[in-house]
């Protein structure tokens, strides 16, 4: 099963509303700008760690940041 993720556009959105850029965001979860860049562009997915953290540091929901709805 092929699964539609649209993970970059979310996170683009996320950064868009907030004001921030790839070196910001990538500052305040600790993790490099090319990883932010990577996935905004769809190259990788984060792993739990930093889902975890763009959450909170973000103060978005795992469920908006993953699509996830109760109609699954």
């Amino acid at each position: 099963m092929k699964m539609n993720i649209n993970f970059g556009k979310i996170m683009q959105d996320i950064m868009t509303a907030s004001n921030l850029n790839q070196m910001e965001v990538s500052e305040m979860l600790g993790v490099r700008q090319s990883q932010v860049s990577n996935w905004i562009n769809g190259k990788s997915l984060p792993g739990y760690y930093s889902i975890k953290m763009i959450c909170e540091k973000l103060k978005v929901s795992a469920d908006f940041l993953l699509e996830i709805n109760d109609n699954n």
